[in-house]
């Protein structure tokens, strides 16, 4: 099981999965989010439309389309509010899930964005330490999964996750 750091456009990653950094409807938005269901097309759309939703804190898993990754899987993290209402628990939640799901589907590869960094405002040291310490819990149990990459937007987060997972 190999976990890394690197900085890049989450869309181009030649994985099994991405996972998109979604909102409660699926439908798109902004950030990581826009970009992917830009990338992925038009029927990553009407998928997500018949899913009809997922709530904060869980993940749904579609096709990739049109991407490189064969999969995404939508992981709905929480609105950063000063940590008081239940954030660390629904963002490992989203770790858990999607993980789950990447088990679930025989998958070997995942790619993760910083979840909830961005407009969700989720301080991105805390947001970083509770993703990597919950990917290194849960890829200790038994898979398929060989590769779990952190594709970070910025230097700034990538320092963050490199010095995380050095540690």
């Amino acid at each position: 099981m190999r976990l890394e750091a690197v900085q890049g456009d989450i869309t181009q990653q030649a994985v099994d999965a991405i996972v998109n950094a979604a909102n409660t409807t699926l439908l798109g938005g902004g950030g990581v989010d826009g970009a992917i269901h830009r990338a992925a097309g038009s029927e990553l759309l009407e998928e997500c439309r018949r899913i009809g939703g997922c709530p904060t804190g869980e993940a749904r898993i579609t096709r990739g389309y049109r991407l490189l990754a064969r999969h995404v899987i939508h992981a709905v993290g929480p609105v950063w509010s000063g940590g008081r209402r239940g954030e660390p628990e629904l963002l490992r939640g989203c770790y858990e899930s999607a993980l789950r799901l990447a088990r679930e589907h025989g998958l070997a590869s995942v790619a993760f964005p910083s979840i909830s960094t961005g407009a969700y405002r989720y301080p991105v040291e805390q947001a970083a330490t509770l993703a990597v310490e919950t990917v290194r819990q849960l890829v200790r149990e038994p898979g398929p999964l060989e590769l779990v990459r952190f594709v970070c937007f910025s230097a700034g987060d990538l320092e963050v996750y490199r010095r995380l997972l050095d540690a």
